[in-house]
């Protein structure tokens, strides 16, 4: 795909991501008899896309943006006290009891899916296969060279999936884990590091106005990691000088030069038959969205 890009369709990945389960009440049925919260249990399931060796810390969520590990400690040891993780050799991996539950959510889910009907049925078939040739196509591509997330998709797509919405969900979520290592390699690019970039992105999108006002935030870096990051943006120009947080005319230059080569290593590799329609499948996205509200 050549510029200009569909910048309207990245932020209806997340948003599909977010609303694809919303009216299922399987998880938290599940949560309720293990004796879990959200945080424990979707711990344990985000384990079903890793190295099946196990996972180290550094593997868990977008761990390029931490400073400190202690947000995914309580969920996991809360997860391990249920049988359903363990801790060995510096990974976590999944129990026999951990698999099981795995494998019925993911049952529930496809049964869930199956009865699923958010736009006309053949406009649903065309847009998950449109995003499915997307991603085949981003998966194989020279870059980003960055490529701690896109293995996540494969693991994600347990077998083939049997219906067009289990199709579109597979499809988005490898998109998504492909997307995350884009914007690494755009902030890499940079010479940025990730957690000086969550800073950088979180005062570009005006979500703090003050050192401590965005420490209290950032749940994955420490206070000092974070007032250590605002000065040396502030020493490198990227931010203003001044007490307040803000970017300088630099900062938000740069800021806007990692979101366009996002973007460019995002959509490049798509293939012309689904650029050709861009259009439409974002116009459709948009629709199983409003839809699953």
């Amino acid at each position: 795909m050549r510029a200009p890009y569909p910048l309207a369709l990245p932020p209806l990945l997340p948003q599909f991501l977010q609303r694809r389960r919303a009216k299922s009440d399987y998880p938290l049925r599940a949560m309720e008899r293990l004796g879990l919260d959200r945080p424990a249990y979707f711990s344990t399931i985000d384990l079903g896309t890793q190295d099946p060796r196990g996972a180290r810390p550094a593997d868990i969520q977008n761990s390029a943006y931490r400073t400190t590990d202690d947000p995914l400690r309580a969920p996991l040891a809360a997860a391990e006290s249920v049988g359903l993780v363990r801790w060995a050799d510096g990974r976590w991996s999944l129990t026999d009891r951990g698999k099981v539950v795995l494998d019925e959510l993911r049952r529930a889910m496809e049964a869930y899916f199956g009865g699923l009907s958010p736009i006309d049925a053949d406009e649903l078939e065309r847009l998950a296969r449109l995003l499915d040739d997307a991603l085949a196509a981003c998966v194989v591509a020279a870059e980003p060279k960055t490529r701690a997330h896109t293995p996540r998709a494969a693991r994600y797509r347990w077998r083939e999936p049997s219906s067009a919405f289990a199709r579109l969900d597979a499809a988005i979520y490898g998109l998504w884990q492909v997307r995350d290592d884009c914007h690494v390699q755009a902030w890499s690019d940079a010479g940025l590091t990730g957690p000086t970039v969550d800073v950088l992105t979180r005062v570009w999108r005006g979500e703090a106005r003050s050192d401590d006002e965005l420490a209290g935030k950032i749940a994955t870096q420490g206070p000092s990691d974070v007032r250590a990051a605002t000065q040396r943006l502030r020493v490198d120009g990227l931010f203003t000088s001044g007490p307040g947080l803000a970017l300088s005319p630099t900062g938000t230059a740069v800021r806007e030069r990692i979101e366009a080569e996002t973007d460019r290593y995002f959509f490049a590799p798509w293939p012309d038959p689904v650029a050709a329609q861009a259009e439409w499948v974002t116009e459709r996205l948009a629709a199983v969205n409003a839809a699953l509200l």
